[in-house]
């Protein structure tokens, strides 16, 4: 698969990049706005100030818009999908890691932990096909 160069191919890639973005930016976002709602709806324990659900909402909302740029030219975003990669398994890892020793504060965050595995897949899937490997 040519990540950047035919119709169909570079168009799938850059459909899976749409939606990856507009996934992370509209989550990140409904925390930016709801994060107390949501977190109390599930019975969580709020952190001591909302600058820490503020913090990683805006993070979210950054690596949405990151493969948002990716989705305009799959072949020159390389580079961003690789922290994609590392960004989908930090979250499904800690999930996993959670769910394994019977600390995960709620199972409403087990389907996006399985959202970020299936997008972690595709990433990995996008960067065999380019032949790439990171740069550092």
């Amino acid at each position: 698969m040519n990540p950047s160069g035919s119709q169909s191919s570079g168009g799938a890639w850059r459909a899976l990049f749409l939606v990856a973005g507009l996934y992370d930016v509209l989550l990140g976002l409904a925390f930016l706005v709801a994060g107390e709602s949501i977190l109390k709806s599930i019975g969580m324990q709020l952190p001591p100030h909302i600058a820490f659900i503020h913090l990683s909402a805006i993070f979210i909302v950054v690596q949405g818009i990151s493969y948002l740029l990716v989705a305009r030219d799959p072949g020159s975003g390389v580079g961003l999908v690789w922290v994609g990669v590392l960004y989908k398994a930090s979250y499904v890892g800690l999930a996993a890691w959670y769910l394994i020793t019977n600390q995960m504060p709620s199972s409403f965050f087990v389907p996006w932990a399985v959202a970020d595995a299936a997008f972690l897949v595709a990433f990995v899937l996008f960067i065999r096909a380019t032949g790439s490997r990171p740069a550092i």
